[in-house]
């Protein structure tokens, strides 16, 4: 995979680099029942509910932080997903700190029920796709060390997709 500058890509001229440190600090999903998203992010996934606005919006976390996760139904209250074909946001995903916790919320996930859509080996990460109850896509995922990323002769970064081994990942559950 050969990466292109923004002047390559668009024609448009190159500007500064962002900050290095920037990160994705949360996201907010519009959904049709709070009570069922709730379900899945902190039944199934296993967040903590940080704050609660009636039926109307919840806020969730991983290890206290005040939200990782927005749930509201303020413009989606009872609402279907968008259809196949149109714009909107493609995933979510959200980054394990270990292999073993990735295994434990695949774990989950079997218990739920909840069936995944994918699960990639990507070279730089294990990834498992699936939706949560109103469409959203979500990838569970842990990165691998970035000195075993693979890369070109020439030290391009070089993402693949390939089979993941599920029930290797499970394994490293009990490791």
């Amino acid at each position: 995979m050969t990466q292109s500058t923004s002047s390559e890509a668009t024609g448009i001229p190159a500007a500064r680099p962002i900050d290095p440190g920037v990160r994705i600090g949360h996201v907010h999903l519009k959904v049709a029942d709070l009570g069922r998203a709730l379900d899945f992010y902190c039944g199934v996934l296993g967040f903590e509910l940080m704050q609660r606005y009636g039926t109307q919006a919840a806020f969730v976390s991983a290890g206290g932080y005040h939200h990782h996760i927005g749930l509201n139904t303020w413009e989606s209250k009872g609402g279907s997903p968008p259809p196949p074909g149109t714009t909107g946001l493609y995933h979510v995903a959200i980054l394990y700190p270990t292999r073993a916790a990735l295994a434990d919320a695949l774990h989950r996930l079997i218990e739920a029920g909840v069936p995944l859509q994918g699960a990639s080996d990507h070279g730089v990460s294990e990834a498992l796709y699936l939706s949560d109850p109103d469409g959203n896509g979500i990838e569970l995922y842990v990165d691998r060390p970035e000195a075993q990323w693979p890369r070109t002769p020439d030290g391009e970064l070089q993402m693949v997709t390939r089979h993941l081994d599920l029930h290797g990942l499970l394994a490293a559950r009990e490791a």
